[in-house]
């Protein structure tokens, strides 16, 4: 299997993978977000710990630690997608599947903005003018709902976030991830063993398959992670950007298809309306990408022999 071939089939199987999220967590009950979020933090630990001891990463960890600013940084990843991970459990198990498919839909125009307002990039009009649908959506769902979709647009923002401090730095996704783990495994700790002292913990009273399955948690994050680490060494961001929406549509299918959740003719507008945003940006986004690769093909036929 080629570079190409393999970037492709492991970006799709990362999507794959968090698309089947919403069959998952729900098979983590009777435990509660916090708990299934401190699980997951400290399982991810223990198996990515054992990846790096595996492929002899170890020097790549300390050359993270030692560094101040790559840290810090990493610590406010850490915290974003602890965050993320809270309100998608939480979303997911109280029966919000299709709005936590709205926010991974959106996720790509969170990201451009965030462009515009950390690192001031231009935008491309066709750009703005998906942002400027996607406002348009926001504000016909927020009517639907009778509220902003919060869940939806702070998964998205709290994403967004996590990808623009993964910028900030330059450390592999295995070693990157268990810095970022490492550095909230504390109030993870601290959390599991206040939920024991009160009685609340599921873990050890729900029987050893179900400890089996919050400790799987582990596995279940992190190897997502490095299936995407892997694709996006391998192929074009465009060809990622494309993979993407595999995941939101199915989660939208698994909402409203498996979870009979609703989706009343006003909902089903606002989504039509996120998806003319995506397809505007898609089309721009394949254009700059044709345009980049003519240009340097250019370039190599004018550069002297």
């Amino acid at each position: 299997m080629d570079e190409r071939r393999l970037g492709v089939a492991s970006g799709l199987s990362a999507y794959l993978l968090w698309g089947l999220f919403p069959l998952y967590f729900p098979l983590l009950k009777p435990a509660g977000g916090v708990e299934i979020v401190a699980h997951r933090v400290v399982w991810s630990l223990v198996f990515i710990a054992v990846l790096l001891t595996a492929l002899r990463r170890w020097p790549h960890v300390r050359a993270a630690v030692t560094d101040r600013r790559t840290l810090l940084v990493l610590l406010g990843a850490a915290v974003l997608i602890a965050a993320n991970w809270l309100v998608f459990v939480y979303a997911v198990n109280s029966g919000h599947v299709v709005e936590t498919s709205l926010g991974y839909f959106i996720n790509p125009l969170v990201s451009v903005l965030l462009g515009v307002v950390v690192f001031a990039e231009r935008l491309r009009p066709l750009q703005w003018t998906a942002v400027g649908i996607a406002a348009v959506a926001v504000a016909v769902l927020t009517v639907d709902y009778g509220r902003p979709p919060w869940i939806a647009l702070t998964l998205a923002a709290s994403f967004g976030l996590y990808g623009l401090m993964k910028k900030l730095v330059r450390v592999e996704a295995a070693p990157g991830l268990f810095v970022e783990t490492a550095l909230v495994v504390v109030p993870a700790v601290i959390c599991l063993a206040v939920l024991h002292a009160g009685g609340d913990a599921s873990a050890g009273s729900a029987g050893v398959g179900h400890l089996l399955l919050l400790m799987s948690s582990g596995v279940a994050t992190a190897v997502p992670l490095l299936l995407f680490a892997a694709s996006t060494r391998r192929i074009p961001l465009a060809t990622v950007g494309l993979l993407q929406y595999v995941t939101p549509l199915m989660q939208l299918a698994i909402g409203v298809f498996v979870f009979q959740e609703p989706m009343p003719a006003a909902r089903l507008v606002g989504f039509l309306i996120v998806w003319v945003a995506l397809a505007v940006f898609t089309v721009d986004s394949l254009r700059q990408a044709r345009a980049g690769t003519r240009r340097r093909a250019m370039e190599a036929l004018t550069e002297p022999v």
